[in-house]
C-alpha cells in the first residue's frame, strides 16, 4: 500500500524568493526619491462623513440626511464636529456626501 495523495503532488513546488526585511507582503514599496502620494481630497472628506455617520454620540443616521442629523445634533447641545458642517456645505447636491451610510437600506 502507497502513500496516501495530497492535493499538493499534483503541482510543481515553486520557492519564492524573499524581500527585504520589514517589505510586507501585497504592497509596492516606493520608489527612491519618491514620497508617497496623499489621499485625494474628496475621499478624506467621504471618511470623515463616514465616521460621523458611525458616532453613535450624535443620535441615529437612519432614514435622515447628513445635514438634518448635525442639525439635530447642534439643536440638542450635542457639539458635532464643524468640519462636517463644512463638507455638506461644500457640496449640496451631491447624494454620496448627504445621503448616510445606510440610505441604500430599507427601513
Amino acid at each position: 500500500m502507497g502513500r496516501k495523495q495530497l492535493i499538493t503532488d499534483s503541482y510543481p513546488v515553486v520557492k519564492r524568493r524573499e524581500g527585504p526585511a520589514g517589505h510586507s507582503k501585497g504592497e509596492l514599496a516606493p520608489e527612491l526619491g519618491e514620497e508617497p502620494q496623499p489621499r485625494d481630497e474628496e475621499e478624506a472628506e467621504l471618511e470623515l462623513l463616514r465616521q460621523f455617520d458611525l458616532a453613535w454620540q450624535y443620535g441615529p443616521c437612519t432614514g435622515i440626511t447628513r445635514l438634518q442629523r448635525w442639525c439635530r445634533a447642534k439643536q440638542m447641545g450635542l457639539e458635532p464636529p464643524p468640519e462636517v458642517w463644512e463638507v455638506l456645505k461644500t457640496h449640496p447636491g451631491d447624494p454620496r456626501f448627504q445621503c448616510s451610510l445606510w440610505h441604500l437600506y430599507p427601513l
